[in-house]
């Protein structure tokens, strides 16, 4: 008699244990997020709550975006380094917007 009660704590207890786990798991990366002071942290919460109900699959794609947010860094996306790469840059994109209205107009007259 007293196994049998051990045995069914014992289940119980396992089962609580598991539950907990997999609560403790799907906010690892709100807590990676809230961490480093992720602009999307209520978002990143959301989703790992809606990941439960996925089995996890969105839930590696929750941590790359909490790791992706650097404090100071933002994202890590770097505008060009000089102002001669900028320069050079502007005039392609003003060539190409050249090249994009010559074709367009004659198109245009082919057309007509």
């Amino acid at each position: 008699m007293f196994l049998d009660y051990f045995a069914l704590f014992l289940l119980l207890f396992v089962f609580v244990i598991v539950v907990y786990m997999v609560l403790w798991l799907h906010d690892i990366p709100y807590e990676i997020a809230k961490k480093r002071g992720h602009p999307h942290l209520d978002a990143i919460h959301i989703g790992g709550w809606v990941s439960l109900f996925t089995l996890h699959a969105i839930w590696p794609f929750l941590w790359i975006w909490a790791y992706m947010y650097r404090p100071g860094e933002g994202y890590g996306v770097r505008a060009a380094g000089s102002e001669g790469e900028l320069a050079a840059l502007r005039d392609t994109v003003r060539g190409l917007n050249a090249r994009v209205a010559a074709l367009e107009g004659k198109d245009a007259r082919e057309g007509a």
